[in-house]
């Protein structure tokens, strides 16, 4: 019988690249998310919606299992605390923050009923160190690492293992549009700043969203049976310093 993934924000970039490994691994994939995707299921789904996040588990839940729980869906928001209005808080936590907190508390009583299951967050290397101009997005991706250590205490004795995933720089169109949106306020080159950032990495290079997808179908195995409540730095070294 085949396992079955939840994965939220899966329509392109590390989420599409999650659900690819994962199918290509016979899982079946359920993907919710607002924009269309052609991998697996489809569920259009507001993530900051209770009744929409519920009803989609629960749909899935009455013809599925559900082995593996994994919350992608997000936002970047560049502003120090200042620059960062109520409005742009509030659109941030509800994506980043309210939006995992919705896809766990949905699918844990399915998980514990089966005794069994994997929860991972894709968190950031902003889950671990602080960055300036990052403000309420350093802050949502701190609380993901929380939310993978509380979960991972609090349900340990249904053997349900929960992780935090903390990419650094990752070539996505979420990271295109960041140094895009960046050179054309300030002036810069484009491939020079592309150059600069893969320079900035130990290992000399972009991660890919592949080497994330990697790392998440790892956790989701049996090989990772004692793995739970942790950060899983893939960010080339990035961190290490």
């Amino acid at each position: 019988m085949k396992k079955t993934l939840i994965i939220t924000g899966a329509s392109s970039g590390i989420g599409l690249a999650i659900a690819k490994r994962f199918h290509s691994a016979n899982y079946a994939i359920h993907n919710l998310d607002i924009t269309y995707g052609d991998v697996g299921h489809y569920h259009r789904c507001d993530v900051t919606k209770h009744e929409q996040v519920r009803a989609c588990v629960e749909s899935i839940a009455a013809d599925y299992s559900i082995d593996v729980a994994i919350s992608n869906a997000g936002m970047h928001f560049s502003g120090n605390i200042e620059k960062t209005s109520e409005s742009d808080f509030t659109k941030v936590i509800n994506l980043n923050v309210k939006g995992a907190y919705l896809l766990t508390q949905a699918v844990l009583p399915h998980m514990k009923q089966r005794q069994n299951g994997v929860i991972l967050y894709i968190g950031s290397d902003q889950s671990t160190i602080g960055k300036s101009n990052s403000f309420i997005y350093n802050l949502s991706k701190h609380a993901l690492a929380s939310m993978a250590k509380t979960t991972a205490l609090d349900y340990a004795s249904y053997n349900i293992r929960a992780n935090t995933l903390c990419p650094g720089t990752i070539e996505t169109p979420l990271y295109h549009n960041a140094i895009a949106a960046y050179c054309k306020k300030s002036g810069a080159d484009l491939a020079a700043v592309h150059a600069q950032e893969a320079a900035l990495q130990p290992l000399g290079r972009i991660g890919q969203p592949e080497d994330v997808a990697a790392m998440a179908l790892f956790l989701a195995s049996d090989d990772a049976a004692f793995i739970t409540g942790s950060l899983q730095a893939i960010d080339g070294g990035y961190t290490t310093g």
